[in-house]
């Protein structure tokens, strides 16, 4: 049985002795199948949780190459021990509780502390990198504005841009902004306590936008468009008081497929929402770092960092929103085609305007102008078979 105690160094939680967890890692994997209920196999199996447990704390920090490996070593060890069935209840400490299904005792898959949250994390920094890249929305010295609702995706931006800002080769900074509607119900305390406890700087904007809104909108229509003009026109304005170069909106790769398809089927446009935008006024950069995201992925990592979601019941819970109703037929779609949305977004970065009609984009007329004939001799022609009109051959 290893000794954690001395093995491990308290106070700073590094590994002292790097060689006597690799050896009690190997030898704790050779005997594992010979005699899974020895006397000592529960405290090996919980010293093997100790140590990926003190692994894991280096993951806030730079870790080294060997911590690395043990780390990776005792995930695949607990994971091969839940495949095989030996694992027994009451083995694992807390981090690792099973959970009882039909399979029988499992892993929560959406702890923080698994594998697959960090392959989640992997595959959104990447995603949200290469919008930042392609489109130049973010560059050294810039005041980013995060508009933070208390969704999944605004919460999601709001900590990918953070990770961001302090792994990044630029200096940027990055300040959450808040508009609080008056919306009644609205628990004004979640926002500032998740901003304080996690020393983000943050502003709460108050203008009361509900009221206005359900003035001017007639009985039976969303209120999509007036809620959402009166929310701009606040944030954008707020954002030239606090010198922010950029503004971060939550719409993610589904909502942009979705208002594709809203001015597709209700206003008679072939347009969506773009990655980056400068607004009516010519004094505001927009920016959507979650354009190659997904909404599921989206979710998942919500539920996995369980961010305090304040449900909007506003605008989301109309029951005649066509959004909604589009949004249903994207994911019945996914569902049964998963590569379609994928190739619909690649279609929006694929436009040929010359296979359109719009006459604005494309100048069809000149097109006379720049054909090129080749005008052949007419004795070559009488010796070419026209297989069309057949008469010269009778001659």
């Amino acid at each position: 049985m290893i000794n954690l105690n001395r093995t491990l160094n308290r106070r700073s939680k590094q590994f002292v002795k790097y060689e006597e967890i690799h050896n009690f890692i190997h030898r704790f994997c050779g005997k594992l199948w010979k005699s899974p209920k020895s006397k000592h196999f529960a405290q090996n199996l919980n010293a093997i949780v100790k140590i990926r447990a003190c692994l894991l704390h280096h993951a806030r920090a730079m870790w080294r190459l060997q911590e690395l490996k043990l780390f990776f070593w005792c995930d695949s060890l607990l994971n091969h021990i839940k495949l095989r069935g030996i694992f027994i209840y009451g083995y694992i400490s807390s981090m690792y509780a099973p959970v009882e299904s039909n399979q029988g005792f499992n892993f929560k898959p959406e702890l923080p502390t698994s594998s697959a949250y960090y392959r989640l994390l992997k595959k959104l920094r990447r995603q949200v990198g290469h919008a930042i890249r392609d489109f130049n929305m973010i560059e050294d010295g810039d005041k980013v504005m995060v508009c933070v609702s208390g969704g999944k995706d605004s919460y999601t931006l709001l900590d990918i841009l953070l990770q961001f800002k302090r792994i990044a080769p630029i200096n940027f900074e990055v300040v959450a902004v808040n508009l609080d509607q008056k919306q009644p119900g609205f628990p004004e305390d979640v926002l500032p306590r998740y901003m304080e406890e996690n020393n983000i700087p943050y502003y709460i904007l108050e203008k009361d936008t509900y009221t206005i809104t359900k003035r001017l909108t007639p009985e039976g229509k969303t209120y999509c468009a007036v809620c959402s003009r009166l929310r701009r026109g606040s944030l954008y304005g707020f954002a030239q008081e606090i010198g922010a170069t950029k503004v971060a909106l939550g719409h993610h790769r589904d909502d942009i497929i979705a208002t594709f398809f809203l001015n597709l089927f209700h206003g008679g446009s072939l347009k969506a929402m773009p990655p980056k935008l400068l607004s009516s006024d010519k004094k505001n950069i927009l920016i959507r770092p979650l354009a190659y995201v997904e909404e599921k992925d989206i979710i998942k990592y919500a539920e996995i960092r369980q961010f305090p979601i304040i449900p909007c019941n506003l605008c989301g819970s109309q029951e005649n929103l066509q959004r909604a109703m589009l949004n249903e037929m994207l994911r019945e779609w996914d569902k049964q085609y998963p590569k379609r949305l994928h190739s619909i977004f690649g279609a929006l970065q694929n436009v040929s305007p010359s296979q359109l009609a719009d006459r604005e984009l494309f100048d069809f007329e000149a097109l006379d102008s720049q054909r090129e004939l080749d005008i052949k001799d007419p004795e070559e022609l009488k010796n070419r078979l026209d297989v069309v009109n057949l008469s010269f051959a009778a001659e």
